[in-house]
């Protein structure tokens, strides 16, 4: 699941593949840029910010693409097979001498005057892993809306960019808390810690082949898609339900035990009301995922 990290890790294998060198192919396989052609000019740079892709080529011209939950880029060398799924399914090519780039998927693809790049990423919150990262905003950011549910304000990329579904998760968890805590309820020695917490899982990960939050040989993730299975701290089965704000659901996971706050009904019932635990939080605007 392509999160601030797997986005990183993205752009530095197209950054080292492409950057300084000559495009030699350029195949725009949407509507849109169908006759678009880019070939004779040279990467720039290939930059990450938060979930969002920037590739910078010569005369002012910027690739920006999404990978959402299903793309993906591959990088390929001169000769080399191709596999990064069906022919159907590629988006936009760029080559060079020695290495090819497909977008695979690419549910956002788009190509701006570098000028207007704030288009595309100018609602962004500091990126965690960015160098316009700023715990102080970030935190502010996260605090604006007080009875916004801490899960959902942590999806919001315009409180901070880079975290997704599994980083959702495993914050809430290592923080003591469910995702469905209204952020105003967060202590202030928790709220303190959050961001920073948040920026070292990143940055731990952005490396890795495989994501790891517990620094475990035998198991990567605490709660994250580990329902119902038993907690690695206390045993309990871990819980899972869908957490969204009504414009897109995601999947949850916490620890009943080890993470203390409002929680909704998991067991089936033909009202689905929440759980006697506690009221539901009140609606927010939708969130932004991208």
């Amino acid at each position: 699941m392509p999160e601030g990290d797997t986005v990183w890790q993205t752009a530095r294998r197209l950054h080292t593949a492409l950057a300084g060198r000559v495009l030699t192919r350029s195949d725009f396989r949407v509507p849109q840029y169908a006759t678009a052609d880019l070939t004779g000019r040279t990467v720039l740079d290939v930059t990450p910010r938060g979930k969002h892709l920037l590739i910078r080529i010569e005369g002012g011209l910027t690739l920006h693409t999404h990978l959402r939950m299903d793309g993906s880029w591959k990088v390929y060398a001169s000769g080399q097979r191709w596999s990064g799924g069906p022919g159907h399914q590629i988006r936009v090519i760029l080559g060079t001498a020695e290495h090819t780039a497909v977008g695979y998927r690419l549910p956002v693809l788009e190509l701006l005057r570098s000028t207007e790049e704030h288009r595309a990423v100018g609602h962004l919150g500091p990126d965690l892993l960015g160098p316009d990262w700023n715990p102080d905003k970030a935190l502010e950011n996260l605090l604006r809306d007080p009875a916004r549910p801490l899960g959902e304000a942590l999806l919001d990329q315009r409180n901070l960019a880079g975290i997704g579904n599994v980083y959702k998760s495993e914050l809430c968890f290592l923080l003591g808390v469910t995702p469905w805590l209204p952020i105003s309820d967060l202590d202030a020695e928790r709220a303190a810690q959050l961001p920073a917490l948040a920026k070292k899982l990143l940055e731990a990960n952005r490396d890795r082949p495989a994501r790891s939050t517990t620094g475990r040989r035998d198991q990567n993730l605490y709660v994250y898609g580990r329902a119902p299975r038993p907690c690695l701290r206390c045993r309990t089965s871990i819980r899972t339900a869908n957490q969204g704000d009504g414009s897109r659901e995601r999947p949850t996971y916490w620890c009943p035990t080890c993470q203390s706050g409002p929680v909704p009904e998991t067991r089936p019932s033909r009202s689905r009301t929440p759980s006697s635990r506690t009221s539901p939080p009140p609606r927010t605007p939708p969130i932004s995922y991208e």
